[in-house]
C-alpha cells in the first residue's frame, strides 16, 4: 500500500548532491502496527558501488532474489521501538529503478515495511525508529505521516541533527467500534418506529404527520 497521506511536520529536503545516498523514510502509525516506506536515491557518484552491492554475481541485471536480499540488508539496518520495546521489521514490497536510471542520478529504490505493534493501552505512546543502512556517504529524511485511524493521534515528533532518528509521541484514543455505532443508529430507529406505533393506537391521523415528518434523507427508513 503507498502511503499518500499528507505529512506531519515535514522538513525541507536538501538538494540531492552527487556524491550522496538520500534515504527518506516515512512513517504511518495505526493501532495495530506501523507501515515504513523507504525511498533510497544514490547520486551518480555512489551509483556503481550500490549498484554493485544489488548486482551480486556482476551480470549487469539484478535478479530478483537479488533485489529483495538487498532490501533485507536495508531492512537490517532498521531500529524501531515502541516505548522503549524493541519491535521486529517486516519486509513488504520493494520497487527498483533499472541500473541506467541510478546511473544518472534519477533512479530509486522503494521498500516497503511494517511493524507489529504490541497491544498498547489506551493513552500516551513514544516510538522511536533509526536508520543505520550504509551510514558512509548517506543523506537522511524522516518524517511522520498524519494517521488514517481516529484512534491514533500524533502529537509531537524530533529528529537527530541528521535525521538518522526519528522519535514520535504519539496517543491511542478510544474510539466507538464500528458495530456499536451501528448498534446506536438501530437502536435509534427501532425506538423512534414504537413511539409511532404507540402513538398509532391511540391518535392514528399524529401519527401519519409524525411519520412523515421524521422521513427525512439520510435517515434510516
Amino acid at each position: 500500500m503507498t502511503l499518500t497521506i499528507a505529512i506531519v511536520g515535514s522538513a525541507q529536503p536538501s538538494a540531492h548532491r552527487v556524491d550522496e545516498y538520500l534515504q527518506a523514510s516515512r512513517l504511518a502509525i495505526d493501532p495495530r502496527g506501523v507501515q515504513i516506506e523507504l525511498d533510497l536515491t544514490p547520486g551518480i557518484a555512489l551509483a556503481e558501488a550500490i549498484i554493485a552491492e544489488i548486482d551480486r554475481n556482476r551480470d549487469g541485471s539484478p535478479s530478483a532474489d537479488e533485489q529483495r536480499a538487498y532490501a533485507s540488508l536495508v531492512l537490517h539496518g532498521l531500529e524501531v521501538a515502541v516505548d522503549g520495546r524493541p519491535l521486529p521489521v517486516q519486509l513488504g514490497s520493494i520497487r527498483f529503478a533499472d541500473n541506467d536510471a541510478m546511473r544518472r542520478g534519477e533512479g530509486t529504490i522503494q521498500v516497503q515495511a511494517s511493524v507489529t505493534l504490541p497491544d498498547l493501552d489506551i493513552g500516551a505512546h513514544q516510538l522511536r525508529f533509526r536508520n543505520n543502512h550504509h551510514p558512509h556517504g548517506s543523506v537522511y529524511l524522516a518524517n511522520a505521516l498524519v494517521p488514517e485511524s481516529d484512534a491514533v493521534g500524533v502529537t509531537a515528533q524530533r529528529r537527530d541533527p541528521d535525521q538518522r532518528e526519528l522519535t514520535i509521541d504519539y496517543e491511542l484514543r478510544a474510539v466507538p467500534a464500528p458495530s456499536t455505532v451501528a448498534w446506536l443508529l438501530a437502536s435509534f430507529a427501532a425506538a423512534s418506529m414504537l413511539s409511532v406505533f404507540l402513538i398509532a393506537a391511540v391518535h392514528p391521523v399524529t401519527a401519519l404527520k409524525t411519520w412523515r415528518a421524521r422521513r427525512k434523507p439520510g435517515l434510516l427508513r
